[in-house]
């Protein structure tokens, strides 16, 4: 090939990386910007104003879910927004705390700080990664009734986990079961005020969410209906859909009042940093209680196999959430972006103190709900959330612990679906092994249960591909048919079945393997099928491979076996093996 074609092709390539269509794949904002109107603009600032209104609330919530102090909440609440607009492919999602993420990190860091911004960095690269190298294939492997088994026990620990902030108890151990055994314990210890403000807020969480279900979309308006009839189904919607932010502020108000008298009835959040963090690296290393300074390789040893599961799990809830809303609102998304998206939300926010985030389920449903047109709505979040942070941190000092506790529980209530139990027993039996084995050591460790339902996951997987269903009948000769895909864990197997019902009877007789389904072939099974006909042979009689199909035809050729015989059909090879019969 000359130089000048050789350039050619070469500025082609280069042209084709740096085209207008590549670079919308990478910056997904330069495909909807250019079309951005006034009406848009409207909807993402009242989506945007509306999800602010419950991140902020749920941020501080689930700060306390980490083990870290509340602020950290809010400064992991901000950058997805900023981030996502520009680089994620879903109108909906919100990136922000979650209560999994939250819990997830606590098991890893154990409410240090410095540590939780530093597992932010160290996720967000790798999900990057992943991105970058399309890898996001890899979560596939985690099946749905790992999923549901983690996020069943994660409901009940992080629920649970609440339930001392709602009885007012200190010094209750983190660790699920000494958890349990003290707060049970302490109950004598509870303080009233807690208790009450705590079941109240509760009640009317779960009230303003059952008025909002019965009330379905705000979309559902009958235009029919009076105006009065139309204006106040709006109200109770709109008060139902800031009910997290309107229960916390109106808790602090109740504990603001009883300490202007000097009455210390509920347990307060106390103070907290006011103001913007500061934009700077994060920390590569810590101390611990005595002063000791732990370096950056003992962080990443203590963190261990959880520095695997917890961007893995991020991605996965993240992925999830974008994937049933493009469905519902008929648009498509790009993985492998959204990944890209998490990545640098992460790596960016381990810059202003952030932990590691993720879509949230329950805010990208009330971005959806309330109309949001791009994902600049986020922006307008990100805003709430840094005025808070700007003006706002005083008047957190005097939000009830029990009204945060409140917003938690009812927020993860609805991840524990006791429902699917029933739907595994019923379609598939065997999934219910994984869902119980992540269940339970989910409460051991998080990341330990996840690992253990994967095992047994690809155990059982493994399983499957090791013994396919074989089909036996017997003809003028043995027709054993594949009804699965032949590969190397399985070579063994339809030996064994080979050798016990056709060479080793009294008689030996030729077989009739149908390879129908056997769309790949490897050395394993090559090397088996190579002894299985030097047997045949000794024995005098035939082994028949039908139906192969082409790419596997031109394996078995280039392996050049011995004593190879193939058919177009199972017709076919019966009637050669009668011919050869009959000679």
């Amino acid at each position: 090939m000359d130089q000048p074609l050789l350039q050619r092709e070469k500025r082609e390539r280069m042209t084709g990386c740096c085209s207008s269509r590549m670079l919308k794949a990478w910056l997904p904002i330069l495909s909807w910007l250019p079309k951005y109107n006034l009406k848009w603009l409207q909807m993402d600032l009242l989506a945007g104003l509306t999800v602010g209104l419950t991140t902020v609330p749920q941020a501080l919530a689930y700060a306390e879910v980490a083990g870290l102090p509340v602020q950290y909440g809010l400064y992991s609440a901000f950058m997805g927004g900023f981030i996502y607009t520009v680089l994620g492919t879903s109108k909906d999602v919100t990136l922000g705390p979650t209560a999994i993420m939250s819990l997830l990190c606590f098991s890893l860091v154990g409410g240090e700080p410095h540590q939780a911004v530093l597992l932010s960095l160290l996720c967000g690269l790798i999900q990057a990664a992943l991105a970058l190298l399309r890898l996001g294939f890899l979560l596939d492997f985690i099946s749905f009734p790992v999923l549901k088994g983690f996020t069943c026990a994660a409901a009940i620990t992080i629920g649970f986990g609440q339930v001392k902030n709602i009885l007012g108890l200190e010094d209750v151990p983190h660790e699920f079961f000494p958890q349990v055994y003290y707060t049970f314990y302490k109950i004598p210890e509870a303080r009233l005020g807690d208790v009450v403000l705590g079941f109240l807020c509760i009640a009317l969480l779960v009230m303003l969410m059952s008025m909002k279900t019965s009330l379905g979309s705000d979309d559902d308006d009958d235009d029919d209906a009076p105006r009065f009839s139309r204006a106040a189904r709006r109200l109770v919607y709109t008060v139902a859909t800031m009910r997290n932010a309107l229960i916390v502020v109106a808790a602090s108000f109740c504990a603001f009042s009883w300490e202007a008298y000097g009455l210390h009835v509920f347990t307060i959040t106390g103070k907290t940093s006011q103001g913007l963090p500061p934009f700077s690296p994060p920390p590569t290393s810590d101390t611990d209680v005595n002063g000791t300074v732990i370096t950056f390789g003992e962080i990443v040893e203590g963190f261990g196999g959880g520095l695997a599961v917890i961007p893995f799990m991020g991605l996965l809830e993240s992925i999830a959430i974008a994937k049933a809303f493009a469905r519902q609102n008929n648009y498509r998304i790009d993985a492998n972006q959204e990944l890209l998206a998490i990545g640098m939300t992460n790596i960016m926010g381990s810059f202003v103190s952030a932990y590691p985030v993720t879509g949230s389920f329950g805010r990208t449903a009330v971005n959806s709900q309330t109309g949001v047109c791009t994902p600049a709505g986020g922006i307008v979040t990100s805003v709430i959330v840094l005025l808070s942070l700007a003006f706002l941190m005083p008047a957190f000092y005097y939000i009830p612990k029990a009204s945060l506790a409140a917003v938690v529980i009812c927020a993860v209530a609805p991840m524990f679906d006791y429902q699917v139990v029933a739907k595994m027993w019923k379609i598939h039996k065997f999934d219910l092994l994984p869902f119980i084995v992540t269940f339970l050591m989910s409460f051991w460790r998080v990341q330990y249960g996840i690992i253990g339902g994967v095992a047994v996951s690809g155990a059982l997987l493994m399983y499957t591909l090791a013994r396919p269903r074989i089909e036996v009948s017997n003809q003028s000769v043995m027709l054993i048919q594949l009804a699965s895909g032949l590969s190397f864990p399985a070579a063994e197997h339809l030996s064994h079945v080979i050798h016990t019902q056709a060479l080793q009877e009294s008689l030996p007789r030729s077989v009739v393997l149908d390879c129908l389904h056997v769309s790949v072939i490897d050395y394993t099974v090559i090397n088996e099928l190579s002894d299985l006909l030097r047997q045949f042979k000794r024995q005098d009689v035939h082994l028949i491979l039908s139906g192969l199909q082409p790419n596997v035809q031109e394996i078995l050729l280039a392996a050049d076996l011995e004593g190879l015989i193939y058919a177009d059909s199972v017709e076919s090879a019966l009637q050669m093996e009668s011919c050869n019969l009959n000679l």
